[in-house]
């Protein structure tokens, strides 16, 4: 919104005319872009992706061959895909896949997360900050990006990034081993949730062991809270009474058992102030993104219920479950919710951009797997028709898109509800203030700058823009940073004479490898709860990584597009 808001005060200042400020709107990056959002979840409808990684994964001996599989199948796979629907396939598989081998989670959600950033780098529709640089390149000289001209520069970081991946991710002190943050053991999906002892229940007068609440597979009854005094160690003779809040540890798939036992109930009234039957809900795994509005706020008082029918019921933070009240609870990006929800939300927020990873716990949706052929074609029709200059790339985005509607891969309005409007709404503001950066005379006073903090040298402008841009998609999007920073190089090459190549490929790798924080990339947030990391891992683990990829592109970039 921030973006948006500086465009309609450009605007209003006159700085801007209407059809500058809208000019992102029409751009063929961003129209690419949301054509490719369409294509990407079309793939995924069809359970294509998931037959890939399912059939990948297969069985390892050791966690360093269990890294490079969770690393090669999601790298090769965003080159061809938006990285985003590639990792909330991988996550989910990757958690139950590394429990049923008992491997650490910690140890191979990072450097998957890492290595479909770098995969993304070795086409042009890998990320859509790659597309969206394609078209600030069209606006400016008429020339596109191919297919493949930046895999010269991937695919050499791709490669060394991938050694420091598999060196690093061995380092005890580089990535810690930490427990998931919905993880008390070795499984990675285990929450505390309290259970209350319904008025007129079965259960009252009945004994732990006779209520069927011993031994439970999956589930540990840990305490009692009763009327405020807290029973520990509970005995199996111990007699439940009316109103006793049951706290239990579990594997969410567990919880579902819980859900079925009459007389039991969420510990939150707020359950039974839900829409429709409790019997037509379900329960839901969502992680927090951070454009989700109520971050900052408590549950309470971001009227969570009411504002997307569901009902938290257990929270998981930065590798702990968190106990207080759940209306207390301030949530923060990264938080992993367990929801009861209605069906409807998970139909919604699958889409939204409020929750990463929203995955129903039993009885997701089935994949249309007959029609997995149809997309896998149209996918490959789309990359070889870019790749022979057949057809621009948008061209060849649209007609895929369509083509997948056409098909029933996707429907017209699952295709409409998977674009992610937020972030094209960002793209179209972001090239409307890249615009005024250019009119205003900005850009040529950052450059003038650069130029005089560095000479002129151009090895070292070039490391001082790509550092510019590394530093802003840590802290904002990375659309956002290449189309800002966008204008600045082009000028600075120009005053020195240079060819503006190097510059536009080195702001288009250092926008998409944000490392270093779970803010520098979409996907980072996406890996954040699930692998039950800190802040200071991503610096710890990303941070070298983000220099490598640096002084590899300042010394491979002039070499591929010679200054």
């Amino acid at each position: 919104m921030a973006m948006i808001g500086a465009v309609v005060v450009l605007l209003a200042a006159g700085i801007l005319t209407p059809t500058e400020a809208l000019s992102g709107m029409s751009n063929e990056g961003m129209l690419t872009v949301a054509a490719l959002f369409v294509v990407a979840a079309a793939v995924d409808r069809t359970g294509a992706l998931a037959v890939v990684i399912d059939r990948g994964l297969g069985r390892p001996r050791s966690l360093p061959a269990a890294q490079l599989r969770t690393m090669t199948i999601p790298a090769v796979l965003s080159g061809f895909m938006n990285n985003t629907p590639v990792m909330a396939l991988m996550v989910p598989a990757v958690r139950t896949w590394a429990r049923k081998h008992r491997l650490s989670v910690s140890k191979l959600l990072m450097p998957m997360n890492d290595a479909v950033v770098l995969g993304g780098l070795c086409t042009l529709i890998g990320t859509s900050t790659n597309v969206v640089v394609s078209g600030l390149l069209n606006d400016k000289t008429g020339l596109r990006l191919g297919m493949f001209d930046i895999t010269w520069l991937g695919v050499p970081l791709l490669i060394v990034g991938f050694s420091y991946l598999m060196l690093a991710s061995r380092s005890s002190w580089l990535l810690k081993d930490r427990r998931p943050a919905m993880s008390a053991g070795d499984d990675p999906r285990e929450y505390s949730l309290e259970m209350l002892v319904e008025q007129g229940s079965p259960l009252a007068g009945r004994t732990i062991e006779q209520a069927g609440l011993r031994g439970l597979h999956g589930l540990f009854l840990m305490e009692i809270d009763r009327a405020g005094h807290v029973l520990t160690a509970v005995e199996p003779t111990e007699r439940l009474e009316t109103g006793d809040r049951l706290v239990f540890v579990g594997i969410v798939e567990s919880v579902v058992e819980l859900q079925k036992i009459r007389g039991l109930r969420p510990a939150t009234d707020q359950v039974f102030q839900l829409d429709g039957p409790r019997s037509e809900r379900t329960l839901v795994e969502a992680v927090v993104s951070n454009s989700c509005p109520l971050v900052g706020r408590t549950i309470r008082a971001g009227q969570f219920r009411s504002t997307y029918d569901a009902v938290i019921i257990a929270v998981a933070r930065n590798g702990e479950r968190l106990r207080k009240k759940i209306g207390d609870i301030v949530l923060q990006p990264g938080d992993t919710l367990l929801l009861e929800a209605s069906p409807r939300f998970l139909n919604r927020q699958r889409t939204n951009r409020d929750f990463y990873l929203v995955s129903e716990v039993a009885g997701a949706k089935t994949p249309r797997h007959d029609l997995a052929w149809i997309a896998c074609t149209i996918l490959a029709a789309m990359v070889t028709a870019a790749t022979l200059e057949l057809v621009p790339m948008v061209t060849a985005a649209m007609m895929a898109a369509t083509a997948m509607v056409a098909a029933g891969c996707i429907g017209p309005n699952e295709a409409r509800r998977s674009i992610e409007w937020e972030t094209l709404l960002l793209i179209a503001a972001s090239f409307g203030l890249a615009r005024a950066i250019d009119k205003t005379g900005l850009a040529e006073l950052i450059a003038q700058s650069t130029i005089g903090a560095a000479g002129d040298r151009p090895y070292l402008v070039l490391a001082a823009i790509y550092l510019v841009t590394m530093l802003f998609t840590e802290t904002m999007s990375n659309n956002a940073a290449a189309v800002l920073i966008f204008p600045i190089a082009w000028q600075t090459a120009s005053n020195l004479g240079l060819n503006p190549m190097p510059f536009i490929m080195s702001i288009t790798v250092a926008a998409s490898c944000g490392f270093a924080s779970p803010l520098g990339y979409q996907t980072n947030l996406m890996v954040y709860g699930p692998g039950g990391y800190k802040f200071s891992d991503y610096l710890r683990f990303g941070g070298p990584l983000n220099l490598i990829v640096m002084v590899i592109t300042i010394m491979l970039a002039p070499l591929i597009w010679p200054f």
